[in-house]
């Protein structure tokens, strides 16, 4: 039938399905940019999870043995504490019979608390140098910690030596610090201990510029009298030994409570500090440790000041005032007026709410990464036992389809009606329609077309075929023009194919033969590419014989066919009209009939020996498009029929054994695979590129074996294979893409319209394609 087209004068109303489009484009843009976001945020999580761990910007240099001629020889021989106060260094040394118990490393969920509560039941504080990285990681402990009385230092970010680094990263070390200490128990510190320092006489040539630069920033340096070396692990007795001073001195401890396996530590403490304090021993922070020496410093020189008739004397001026400037200096701000805790400011503006959303974006690094190391081991199995379970299947499905002695019954002789829905297909309707006239087997064929401007009708009508009726409807999309050809069916089994499709002489002969079974409601056929010459048609090759066709295989065996391909699909007309004909509910017109086939007791088979050859997209632009839809489309009909999964009989069958495979493996495996190469990438960068490259490489090796696999079960020429690890580093990661943009369509309740991809029509007979 003829449409009437509507006078130039008058302006058309825009349709529904123009109106959908419209809406449709509008939501892409914003839809596209979601997705990359997504993908940017978790490319963000994991780096940010790897600087905390020092697998980015680690630095693994450690100085030694360094000339130390330009180091103050006052500095060199002075106390553990150095300060500087108007640029000129200042060493303080902890009074006598006095320990300032320290701890580097931390913190540490196993052995920080049982430090801490060691601590608590001698009522000893403590001071501890925490690495940034581990702060940020366990903020409840650092709270605890500061709550409890003790004070806290930075021990750096990522535990570099600071002598390499450049003055950019030395700020951002210090810097980032301090925010996690504010995010953790809302405070900042005025003390520094370097990593992997020890006494002052390790001060050498190129720290010292170093303790220079944050001294005149505020910081005061803390090093060590005396270390238990306890991260050896001598042995408790030789840690309690070597943490004793000589002589009744005063002494700064270092203790580690992380790094390391630290259960002699542990056991060593407590058994430390009675020892200490039965010889007489005091214990307090490093605050307090120079408080002491302050004010007995102040004693001094009044002493010195009446033993001078009460005028001022020599050591008035400096270390009177030097010490009375400390003093006040490292007071002013003190958390709570604890001069045990001096050193603490109170965090408050951007600081503070900085430092809580670094404490906070590291929690979902820590809770996300290995989740998604744990998912993606998961889905790494599955994939893998997918490859074996469909290597095993398919290798039965061959096997049985291709025995001498089997038979789907007496032969199907009788006539068939092919459908072939066209719309705009003035390139390829000619090459369809002359391959159909090849058939060996007796058919009528029926072209709708569906509102075509290009002349597609007219090409087909004049062919002058007389076994061809073309049916001419308003344009109402491919579900409505393949129900049309139904309805025009004159006979009991119906062809569908696409309007780009050509069919070899014997494939609708081999795609209607599974009818002998009474069983049987629909066949699949082998669909192929066609333009494969191309890099975009290569790849799509590899993809339509491994991945459709060996699937199906293994899908037949299992009676769960997911999809009956549109290029090349055979139904019975009763099937097709019992379960209301072809569905304008979904994009994917072909997997929503052919799970219905299922719901109502069909069998759905796939026929390997009936061959289409289809044209794919050549650009990919039109493979996006077209791999969009599919993939949208497939979510839609998966949501249409989820009831299958409570159903009984057939219904059930395919919702607890199909619809979970094609959910697990066309959807939540594909959205997580780009995740697994970005792991890859970021473990050859920044861990083991060789072990990384090992991984990629073997399970790439597993691929190519599937695919050699296919290709043989396909008689396929296996030249095609050269082009996979191109495909896996390109193609693929286009594919995830469109899927994962399918993913966020669904869940933003887009709708999509049919999108017509552009033909050439260079798809024509089957011979000399391969």
């Amino acid at each position: 039938m003829a449409t009437t087209t509507p006078s130039r004068g008058r302006r058309r109303a825009p349709s529904r399905m123009t109106r959908a489009a419209g809406k449709a484009a509008a939501l892409q843009k914003p839809r596209v940019i979601l997705a990359l976001l997504l993908l940017l945020a978790l490319t963000s999580v994991m780096l940010l999870d790897g600087y905390l761990r020092s697998e980015v910007g680690g630095d693994e240099r450690v100085r030694s043995d360094a000339s130390s001629s330009k180091v103050p020889d006052d500095v060199i021989d002075g106390g553990p504490i150095l300060s500087f106060r108007n640029g000129e260094a200042r060493s303080t040394s902890v009074p006598e019979k006095t320990i300032a118990l320290t701890f580097d490393d931390g913190p540490n969920p196993t052995w920080t608390p049982q430090i801490l509560k060691i601590l608590e039941e001698n009522d000893v504080p403590g001071t501890f140098f925490l690495v940034g990285s581990m702060v940020s990681r366990y903020p409840s402990i650092v709270n605890d910690l500061v709550d409890q009385g003790n004070e806290v230092g930075i021990h750096t970010f990522t535990h570099v030596d600071l002598s390499y680094q450049s003055n950019a990263r030395i700020e951002r070390e210090m810097d980032q610090t301090q925010l996690a200490l504010a995010g953790a128990a809302g405070i900042t510190t005025t003390l520094f201990r370097a990593p992997y320092s020890s006494e002052t006489d390790a001060i050498d040539n190129y720290s010292w510029p170093v303790y220079k630069k944050l001294g005149a920033e505020g910081y005061t340096s803390v090093f060590v009298d005396t270390d238990s070396d306890d991260w050896k692990r001598p042995g408790v007795s030789k840690i309690i030994k070597w943490a004793t001073p000589s002589k009744n001195k005063g002494a700064s401890v270092l203790f580690h409570d992380a790094g390391g396996e630290r259960s002699q530590t542990v056991k060593a403490l407590g058994t430390y500090i009675k020892k200490m304090k039965a010889k007489g021993y005091t214990f307090t922070t490093i605050s307090g440790a120079t408080q002491q020496a302050d004010a007995a410093e102040q004693q001094s020189d009044a002493a010195e000041q009446q033993a001078n008739g009460g005028q001022p004397g020599s050591g008035e001026a400096p270390g009177g005032r030097q010490g009375q400037g400390l003093q006040g200096q490292q007071g002013q701000g003190a958390q709570g007026g604890n001069a045990l805790q001096a050193a603490h400011r109170t965090a408050t503006g951007t600081t503070l709410y900085e430092g809580k959303a670094l404490v906070a974006a590291v929690a979902v690094a820590e809770w996300t990464v290995p989740g998604l190391a744990t998912g993606l081991a998961i889905v790494g199995v599955a994939v893998m036992g997918r490859f074996g379970m469909m290597l095993i299947l398919a290798r039965r499905h061959y096997r049985k389809r291709n025995r001498r002695r089997f038979s789907w019954g007496e032969p199907v002789t009788r006539p068939v009606s092919v459908i072939v829905p066209a719309y705009n297909e003035k390139e390829c309707i000619a090459n369809t329609l002359r391959s159909l006239a090849q058939s060996t087997h007796p058919i009528e064929i029926i072209v709708v077309d569906d509102g075509s401007t290009d002349g597609t009708k007219e090409i087909a009508e004049a062919l002058g075929m007389p076994n061809v009726r073309v049916v001419r409807q308003e344009n109402a999309g491919k579900p409505a023009a393949l129900n049309n050809g139904v309805r025009h069916a004159s006979y009991d089994i119906v062809v569908m194919m696409d309007g780009d499709t050509v069919f070899e002489a014997d494939t609708v002969r081999q795609l209607v033969q599974p009818f002998a079974d009474p069983g049987v409601g629909a066949v699949a056929g082998n669909a192929k590419v066609g333009n494969r010459n191309t890099i975009i048609g290569a790849w799509q090759h590899i993809e339509y014989v491994m991945g459709f066709n060996l699937d199906r295989r293994m899908y037949d065996l299992l009676r769960c066919m997911p999809t009956i391909p549109g290029a090349i699909g055979a139904f019975r007309r009763e099937a097709v009209l019992a379960v209301g004909g072809m569905s304008e509910d979904t994009l994917a017109e072909d997997t929503d009939i052919t799970i219905a086939m299922h719901r109502e007791g069909w069998r759905v088979v796939y026929q390997e020996h009936a061959k289409a050859w289809t044209e794919a997209p050549g650009s990919l632009k039109q493979l996006w498009s077209q791999r969009y839809r599919w993939s949208y489309g497939t979510m839609q009909a998966l949501w249409k029929h989820r009831k299958s999964l409570t159903d009984k009989g057939p219904s059930g069958r395919f919702g607890r054994v199909g619809m979970p495979l094609v959910v697990i493996f066309q959807i939540v495996t594909p959205v997580f695979a780009p995740l697994i190469d970005v792991f890859t990438v970021y473990s050859m960068i920044f861990i083991d590129f060789k072990a990384s490259l090992l991984a990629w490489l073997a399970v790439l090796g597993v691929q190519l074996v599937c695919a050699a696999y296919a290709f043989r079960l396909d008689k396929e020429k296996y030249r095609y294979l050269l082009m996979m690890p191109l495909q896996q580093l390109a193609y693929r990661q286009m594919m995830y893409l469109v899927l994962i943009h399918s993913c966020i369509t669904a869940l933003t309740g887009g709708r999509l319209r049919w999108q017509k991809l552009k033909r050439t029509g260079e798809v024509g007979t089957p011979a000399g394609v391969g």
